[in-house]
């Protein structure tokens, strides 16, 4: 059986990993989507008007969804959670407002893949010195590496 073509707009993030691995996010959205309904408030605070990445009991910018689906045409019901203190709320949010938040996201994860780039290749400099300095030292010899010593002439 044909499944019926995918009318929704799409875009792709792809994050390549130190390890060389892609990862590719894909992203849709549906053109029949309505506008923007208001966002209702958290179940303990007021909606945060500094964005949903920042916690409204400790001001982290940490904050990130633990659940999430649509509400409404244009609205979303999302659970939070702020790492930092341990606060979780949920409501529900408009898609301009979760748009913003899902931006805030891919700039964290852009972040978190910068440092651990920056912190593989620390490591492997460091290992690349220990390396070198043992083979200097005389420390290292074929014998090391599972083959027999050629004989010497």
């Amino acid at each position: 059986m044909m499944e019926a073509p995918d009318n929704r707009e799409h875009r792709v993030k792809r994050i390549v990993l130190p390890s060389g691995k892609t990862v590719e996010v894909v992203y849709f959205s549906d053109p029949a989507d309505t506008p923007p309904q208001p966002a209702e408030p958290l179940a303990d605070t007021q909606a945060p008007s500094r964005g949903l990445h920042v916690c409204p009991d400790c001001s982290s910018d940490l904050v990130h969804p633990i659940e999430w689906s649509e509400s409404t045409p244009g609205a979303w019901s999302v659970a939070l959670r702020c790492p930092n203190c341990e606060w979780t709320g949920e409501g529900v949010f408009s898609q301009e407002l979760v748009d913003m938040f899902d931006d805030e996201l891919d700039a964290g994860t852009d972040a978190l893949v910068r440092d651990l780039k920056r912190l593989t290749r620390a490591n492997m400099e460091e290992e690349i010195d220990r390396f070198a300095a043992a083979l200097d030292a005389g420390a290292i010899l074929p014998e090391d590496f599972g083959q027999p010593a050629a004989p010497q002439a």
